[in-house]
């Protein structure tokens, strides 16, 4: 699992921090900035509650070709 470019990409367009997606998410910064780097492998159900917090599908943010 490489770092999760796209999420954070998806993130930085919409003008939130890693705060900001943690709080609307309900997970800790920690979490997101896991996630992104691609040392934290999130459930399903987190993925998508990130992709309804930032308008985006999970293939857009989440499927590796």
């Amino acid at each position: 699992m490489g770092k999760n470019l796209k999420l954070k990409a998806a993130r930085a367009a919409l003008g939130l921090t890693q705060q900001d997606l943690a709080e609307a998410v309900g997970v800790t910064r920690q979490t997101i900035v896991a996630i992104e780097r691609g040392d934290y492998n999130p459930t399903i159900k987190l993925c998508v509650e990130i992709c309804k917090a930032l308008g985006k599908t999970l293939d857009e943010l989440f499927w590796e070709p």
